[in-house]
């Protein structure tokens, strides 16, 4: 089995991150994935790691503290991979990060159509926190 590792996205890996997310269909028409990413990079209370294959971004994990609790975003594996372990590890690198934060809970949002992904995150110990997301665009 394969260790890997998360590091900081580089300038050079943002392109490989978007069709990284295109073949994950994470991406909607209402966000802008580049200014997804830009915006995380541009503060302190949030991070973007990315695991690396030879020079190919495959995977990815935002994470972001807010305060009060830690948020994981955009948690990606390059399809072929997805069941090999990179996805925990992902999750893993995010929750680092966050614990070195102060975060003391993680959340993260699913689609309730993606039902693999949640399968994936009640294996990972994440349950429904008997919730709703509501939100607003400026």
């Amino acid at each position: 089995m394969r260790t890997w590792t998360f590091e900081e996205i580089t300038d050079d890996d943002v392109d490989q991150v978007v069709d990284l997310w295109r073949a994950c269909e994470l991406i909607r028409p209402w966000n802008d994935p580049h200014l997804d990413i830009a915006d995380a990079r541009s503060t302190p209370t949030s991070t973007f790691l990315v695991a690396r294959n030879a020079d190919a971004v495959v995977a990815s994990a935002m994470a972001a503290f807010d305060g009060h609790r830690g948020w994981l975003y955009y948690v990606a594996v390059a399809p072929g991979l997805q069941g090999s372990g990179l996805g925990r590890t992902a999750v893993d690198a995010g929750e680092v990060w966050l614990r070195a934060a102060g975060a003391r809970k993680v959340q993260l949002m699913v689609r309730n159509t993606n039902e693999q992904v949640i399968g994936f995150y009640e294996h990972l110990g994440y349950g429904d926190q008997s919730t709703t997301v509501l939100g607003r665009w400026f």
